[in-house]
């Protein structure tokens, strides 16, 4: 029995994954580091905090960081405006909600980027409750704010399921004692998910929709 659905945003909901990849690039190379692009869309998905250390040096100068997370935010935040959520995503969680689980963002975005990504899902209606990183002390690959959002929807671990798009969520969830279920539209593999430990994966938002009565979220 599913009680609560909680739902990563970037990449899961919101179309921004390539977004976020290539303005932390920029930010680099604002601040002296060239990244490859690809290895930053391998760690979009992360906070901000584990992100850096999984890309920079471990020796660097640290007190550059907050300036590097400045420049990717300025940057990034020229977009909010056009942010498109992918189809089938409002009414995915529309669906959710309707059939009476418990429907809790878990993102990891800072609270004004939180309100950005909301104005573009257009789905408040069905959204019971919402978390930022701006709220817990480790971000993702880490389980806290999977526990936060799981703490918000008032239902133990083994009567929610998590959807994202990452080998990250994958880990969160599980470290939460939940299972995740993924979709590919953060450019992950079918492949590289499942090997994760993904409970099931579907092409998009909308699929996941269309087999809500059968698959992992179904009552």
């Amino acid at each position: 029995m599913i009680d609560a659905v909680l739902f990563d945003v970037d990449g899961t909901l919101v179309d921004t994954n390539y977004l976020h990849a290539a303005t932390w690039w920029q930010a680099f190379l604002q601040h002296g580091h060239t990244v490859p692009m690809a290895d930053v869309h391998r760690a979009v998905g992360m906070g901000s905090d584990k992100l850096l250390d999984q890309l920079l040096p471990g020796d660097r100068d640290r007190d550059a960081d907050d300036g590097i997370r400045t420049a990717h935010t300025a940057l990034y935040a020229q977009y909010w405006s056009r942010l498109q959520a992918f189809d089938g995503a409002a009414d995915l969680l529309r669906a959710c909600s309707g059939r009476g689980n418990r429907v809790v963002l878990a993102s990891s975005a800072a609270a004004p980027e939180l309100k950005a990504l909301r104005a573009a899902l257009d789905a408040d209606d069905a959204i019971d409750e919402a978390t930022s990183g701006s709220e817990v002390e480790a971000t993702k690959p880490a389980p806290d704010l999977v526990q936060l959002a799981l703490e918000r929807a008032a239902v133990p671990a083994d009567r929610a399921v998590f959807v994202g798009d990452t080998r990250w969520d994958v880990e969160a969830a599980r470290r939460a004692g939940m299972p995740c279920v993924c979709v590919l539209t953060g450019g992950w593999s079918r492949a590289e998910l499942e090997e994760a430990g993904a409970a099931a994966v579907y092409d998009d938002p909308r699929a996941l929709l269309d087999d809500l009565d059968r698959g992992p979220l179904a009552l």
